[in-house]
């Protein structure tokens, strides 16, 4: 049966559905306040990636199409900028109103957020002495009238356009003119976006730094001659792909380390302003800037930058805060003695951020020390900023182990912390992998070797759905597998064959390894379930991914759901299937979690006519992830790790509380039902938690 025309969601509308999601959160009073103020500033900073990189694309498919028929997803790239700039301008409205109600329910919990134009005298005197004593210092102010070239706008700063205008005529017969003055005050972000006021008549009062700076105008342009000044916000975001040049004499550090610095002077895509600026004063910036009829203008309120809200200061309220959960042990996984000597009797699954992830820092550790321990490779894709994962792995070099470390420079946003971090590896004499041309390595892989008398060679070592970064674990949910199985370790060795030698194409027996496997294991794996189905077995996928966005593996589902096996998917993020649709997805089913936590995690389960087949993975299922990465899946093969991945997605799927249902619609409607209240990170710590009793 052919896949009927309109049979998928917008990848990028989709996306921004996904942000609406974050946005819910904000204003939903069960989330505590303070947490909703971070949720707006988490909806704001996905915006700004999002025009950095998706509406960036799809900018350049426009600006290389002179017909401006191209299209993409089904949908012309023109209208599609159109629709996006149009979902922006309401979504970036609704979150105006959202933060104001924010504001003013602040102020039943004694928090009052302030402007300049509210100050009392003692609190007037406490901003002006800060401004000069901090502010002042880091401040970088253009005058816009004498400079020959108008400055480059670092990507998503924030800067206010200062306007400043003198009365020139004052006569009853003489028309008045004026003489406008125009500067650009960068906001440092060297500073706090928020300056907390001391405490009065037990209030707590907190400005923004851009009303510490409006509040201070005449101590920056004194020596103007003006009669009023004004202060509005700005800032533009520029296209983040990386062009990579083919000069064959410089090596990949040096290329990407270029790329990156470029990307600092790209095009611009958006441009974001206060919709109170002075109509003379816009036309001006845009002309200036480099505005064009393809970039997204949105006008917005007196703020922007909104990620700074991440940041909002609590004031010490842990009331007005999510509690913050201790991470639990894994059940028999002991600190105290060999993380080896336990693994190698059976597997252990790790679920971060319900469990400790300072088992990954005991594992590297240990073979850090450990003198029977010869080699230690790793994938790294995303490290935490001071790094024990790092440190581990330099201190196993500096004992003598053969330590090689893949490291993807080409980690979007992480290229910079990533070409340190390399750097750092090499002067400790780590042998350094940058993988295959043309595929970033994404997989989440350590393997180590272990060499005894009485066993000879041994592997250890764990596979994971996300990065090895223990700040991310704090806050993302993903599983990690520890193991000894020699035939899982084995094919860990030859993914790194692959990476070293590109032209060997491995052969895999255990992983799902992306590009060369990944669709064609999935697609046997689906299409044993719909014989199953047909042959009256017991016949299901259940999935749990962060995005999905593969036309490829939707038409595969689609036509499972029409052989009658039952589909159950939770995605996070991008979906473009259409689930509930008679005749092409009436067996499939959809939801997104969006709370506390990011969900991070990718499983997939197959019924497998009773005898459920487990796995997680490193992809998603999009057509980056399993054709242009390197990604790995492992199977789960024993028995109680399992049973509790099964139970895993259980709980996850009976939330409703926080899940959304994927429907036609597109309206994120929540997932509600008679049955009893389900809130699946909060019941998932208390599942864990009972393991331990």
């Amino acid at each position: 049966m052919a896949t009927p025309k309109h049979a998928y969601i917008n990848r990028e509308i989709s996306w921004l559905q996904f942000n609406e999601r974050v946005l819910q959160e904000s204003a939903d009073k069960r989330v505590p306040i303070i947490d909703r103020i971070r949720f707006l500033g988490i909806f704001s900073n996905n915006l700004d990636e999002f025009f950095r990189v998706r509406y960036a694309t799809v900018k350049r498919v426009v600006d290389n199409d002179p017909t401006g028929n191209e299209m993409l997803g089904g949908t012309l790239a023109t209208k599609q900028l159109a629709m996006i700039t149009k979902i922006t301008i309401d979504a970036q409205s609704k979150s105006l109103k959202i933060l104001k109600d924010i504001t003013e329910e602040l102020k039943s919990h004694n928090i009052y957020l302030i402007n300049e134009t509210e100050l009392s005298e003692n609190q007037s005197a406490f901003v002006t002495d800060y401004f000069l004593s901090k502010v002042n210092p880091e401040l970088i102010t253009i005058d816009l009238n004498t400079v020959e070239d108008f400055p480059m706008l670092k990507e998503s700063a924030a800067y206010l356009a200062v306007r400043l205008v003198k009365n020139t005529s004052r006569s009853k017969l003489s028309r008045r003119s004026q003489e406008v003055h125009y500067a650009l005050i960068e906001i440092p972000s060297s500073l706090n976006r928020f300056v907390v006021l001391p405490l009065e008549n037990e209030k707590n009062y907190v400005m923004m730094l851009d009303d510490v700076i409006r509040h201070c105008l005449d101590r920056i342009f004194f020596m103007f001659d003006y009669d009023q000044a004004e202060a509005h916000m700005i800032k533009i975001t520029r296209d983040a792909e990386l062009d990579i040049d083919d000069d064959l004499e410089k090596s990949f550090l040096e290329k990407i380390s270029t790329s990156v610095s470029n990307r600092k002077i790209s095009d611009p895509v958006r441009f974001v302003y206060d919709k109170s600026i002075k109509l003379d004063t816009l036309t001006f910036l845009k002309e200036k800037i480099g505005i064009e009829d393809t970039d997204s203008v949105i006008p917005g309120g007196r703020y922007h930058n909104r990620r700074d809200y991440m940041s909002f200061p609590n004031f010490g309220r842990a009331e007005l805060q999510y509690d913050k959960i201790e991470p639990l042990p894994v059940p028999n996984f002991e600190m105290e003695v060999s993380v080896f000597d336990q693994i190698r009797s059976r597997d252990y699954m790790l679920y971060t951020p319900y469990q400790n992830y300072a088992y990954v820092i005991r594992f590297l550790k240990e073979a850090a020390l450990d003198p029977k321990v010869k080699e230690i490779k790793i994938t790294i894709y995303r490290l935490a900023n001071n790094s024990q994962v790092a440190a581990a792995l330099i201190n196993a070099a500096k004992n003598g182990k053969d330590v090689t470390v893949q490291i993807e420079l080409q980690a979007r946003f992480d290229e910079e912390s990533n070409i340190n971090y390399a750097s750092k590896f090499k002067e400790a004499g780590i042998r350094l992998v940058f993988g295959v041309r043309g595929l970033k390595v994404h997989s989440k892989i350590c393997v180590i070797t272990r060499e005894t008398a009485s066993r000879g060679l041994e592997y250890f070592g764990f596979i994971s759905t996300g990065n090895f970064n223990e700040s991310t674990a704090r806050i993302y949910t993903d599983h990690t597998l520890f193991t000894a199985h020699k035939g899982i370790l084995l094919e860990v060795h030859k993914v790194f064959d692959f990476l070293e030698t590109t032209y060997k194409v491995r052969k895999y027996k255990h992983l799902i390894v992306s590009p060369h496997y990944a669709e064609s294991t999935f697609t046997r794996l689906i299409q044993q379930e719909i014989a199953n189905a047909k042959a009256g077995k017991q016949a299901y996928i259940h999935i749990k991914m962060n995005s999905f966005t593969s036309y490829k593996m939707i038409d595969k589902l689609y036509k499972a759901s029409n052989e009658g096996v039952k589909v159950d998917l939770i995605i996070r993020g991008i979906n473009c299937l259409i689930p509930g649709v008679k005749g092409m997805s009436e067996n499939i089913r959809a939801i997104s979690i969006v709370d506390k936590f990011l969900e991070h995690t990718r499983m997939f389960i197959f019924a497998n006519g009773g005898d459920p087949k487990v796995f997680i993975s490193s992809a998603d299922w999009m057509t980056r992830n399993i054709e242009n990465r390197v990604e790995v899946g492992v199977p789960i093969y024993q028995d109680h790790v399992k049973q509790e991945l099964i139970e895993v997605f259980d709980l996850c799927w009976n939330d409703n509380q926080k899940a959304r249902v994927f429907s036609a619609k597109q309206d994120n409607a929540y997932k509600k039902n008679k049955k009893a209240a389900i809130r699946s990170q909060f019941a998932l710590y208390d599942y864990f938690k009972s393991k331990l009793d």
